[in-house]
């Protein structure tokens, strides 16, 4: 359906080809005159099935078997992808144009030498400047607001010469058709987003990044090596901010006419800048406020859902936070800018996993909502590889803890699974078990005692009966029947297995467990008993205790 009436114009894969071809794409095969909006892009893995947008982009990294190349477009036909991407040059063989032609589905080439996650940005930076709605109807200039590649193609227009236009660090944010015509430089740049490292040490050489964060007119630039053209660039300013900089491929001096309209292009671009990184803040408070609603339940969490398009599906809740055991911060600024790391790093995550996955931070943890793929019984273990996976990449980083809730349903599941992740996580802090991913499904139990734990601390109770009879005991003789008896019910009354714990004979051992049962009046026999010395040594005596015994089966001898 159409937006109305000054809305943002729909990016179609004609769009995108006209923007980022010549350069960076080649259409190969098939038909991009489609006027159906780009849902997303997204980076093809032949070990997971691909959890695909409407009309998604497909970046096929690594197919180069005509066979693979086959089989991926009758899947993309299935899924009604727009295009794939595949790295030129493109087996075009017979039976990959059958394929297409039958899946409705484009194929391009990108690039030798450019980067597949150059392209990914470029694409979302496309998508992001150019989705419709009217609530993103501004505009500057007549361009839609951010829209960073209109506006470089409408000042190439204005001085008739290729366009970049780059951040503070070189980056290319954006670039106008014709890039072709500029130079291997020129090229080079936009096949790798950053300025080449020999050009840019040339320029610092020569003074020319100086110049342009001290002056607000534009800067011409002979040519800086062979078969370069002349630049002329500008710095995009908002007060006294830099924001980024305008770099044009030139044959000669601009002359003052279109000196002028450079500076003025400064101006206007400094606008679309600023409406990108508002855009952008925006979208991540109201996507944090919009997840905050659904994990806490009530009455908006339904409407929440349906905004973040996660409705209607079954859902996986994850949460990641600082392991404040691991990394243990000084002052309040460390922990905020560290917690603003590690959502950042699990948001750009948990997208790569699917499209349409919502992270945002509440409080000390970050939450992320996740459309479940595969089926139930097998998608809990899949999350936890993907926190596996989270940790692997960040290294030692930002040390975190991750936990897995149950499987949600519906509205009402998505809160309780969100507190099963609150309850793992607790466990992990406590550091009894040294892991740093659970699922509820695994600590549950442990979730329980330490509910316990806060329930006992908060009513003041302390060890009475049989407990405090041996802890006095061995306060007074220093003995260590507590030790015994902790040894020996966690062994399951496997007396070698207990003695060899607490590196006794078994013969001492036997006569420190009759003692057990003298002091403390106990009948060992009683499973009722046991139950309640397990407990109690669990929730009272939890901070006194030693480090568990090594883990050992039921059936084991």
């Amino acid at each position: 359906m159409s937006q109305a009436g000054t809305s943002r114009p729909r990016v179609s894969l004609e769009r995108i080809l006209n923007d980022l071809g010549a350069t960076l794409l080649d259409l190969v095969h098939g038909d991009v005159t489609s006027a159906e909006e780009i849902g997303g892009v997204v980076f093809h893995d032949p070990l997971d099935e691909p959890v695909l947008p409407p009309h998604a982009l497909v970046l096929g990294v690594g197919m180069q078997e005509s066979d693979g190349i086959a089989a991926l477009l009758r899947e993309l036909g299935e899924q009604h992808a727009a295009a794939l991407v595949l790295r030129a040059p493109v087996p075009l063989t017979q039976e990959i144009k059958d394929r297409a032609d039958e899946a409705q589905v484009a194929l391009l080439g990108l690039s030798r030498g450019a980067p597949w996650g150059h392209l990914g940005e470029m694409v979302r930076s496309l998508l992001a400047g150019g989705t419709g709605g009217v609530a993103e109807a501004e505009s500057h200039g007549g361009l839609p607001a951010g829209d960073l590649f209109a506006v470089a193609n409408a000042i190439a227009g204005l001085l008739d010469a290729p366009v970049t236009i780059e951040d503070r660090n070189l980056r290319v944010l954006a670039f106008s058709g014709g890039q072709d015509e500029a130079d291997p430089a020129r090229v080079a740049t936009i096949l790798g987003r950053q300025v080449p490292e020999r050009y840019s040490k040339i320029l610092h050489e020569r003074g020319v990044f100086r110049e342009l964060l001290r002056g607000e007119q534009p800067v011409f630039i002979d040519s800086i090596g062979d078969e370069t053209l002349p630049r002329v660039a500008i710095a995009v300013r908002a007060g006294g901010e830099v924001l980024g900089s305008i770099w044009a491929a030139v044959s000669g001096e601009l002359g003052e006419e279109r000196d002028n309209a450079l500076r003025e292009a400064a101006k206007l671009t400094a606008l679309h800048l600023l409406s990108v990184r508002a855009r952008a803040d925006v979208q991540q408070r109201v996507r944090a406020d919009l997840l905050s609603s659904a994990i806490e339940g009530g009455v908006g969490a339904s409407k929440a859902l349906e905004r973040l398009e996660l409705s209607r599906q079954p859902l996986l809740v994850l949460g990641v936070a600082l392991d404040e055991r691991a990394h243990p911060a000084h002052d309040g600024a460390t922990v905020i800018h560290d917690r603003q790391r590690l959502s950042d790093a699990f948001a750009v995550h948990l997208s790569s996993v699917h499209p349409k996955a919502a992270v945002a931070a509440v409080g000390a943890v970050t939450y992320g909502l996740l459309p479940m793929a595969g089926p139930a019984e097998k998608a809990e273990n899949r999350a936890v590889r993907i926190l596996q996976d989270f940790l692997y990449r960040l290294g030692g980083r930002l040390p975190p803890i991750g936990a897995v809730g149950p499987v949600a349903n519906d509205e009402s599941d998505v809160a309780h699974s969100r507190s099963a992740v609150d309850r793992v996580l607790r466990v992990l802090r406590d550091g009894r078990h040294q892991r740093r991913i659970g699922s509820f499904a695994e600590l549950q139990g442990e979730a329980l005692i330490s509910e316990l734990r806060d329930l006992a601390a908060a009513r003041g109770e302390r060890p009475t009966g049989a407990l405090a009879k041996l802890i006095e005991y061995d306060r007074l003789h220093k003995s260590n029947l507590v030790e015994t008896l902790r040894a020996w019910l966690d062994a399951f009354g496997d007396v070698a297995v207990a003695a060899e714990s607490v590196f006794v004979h078994q013969n001492t051992f036997r006569y420190r467990v009759r003692r057990v049962a003298e002091v403390g009046g106990l009948d060992l026999a009683d499973p009722d008993q046991r139950l309640r010395m397990m407990i109690e040594l669990r929730v009272l005596y939890a901070d006194m205790m030693p480090a568990a015994l090594p883990q050992r089966s039921l059936g084991a001898s």
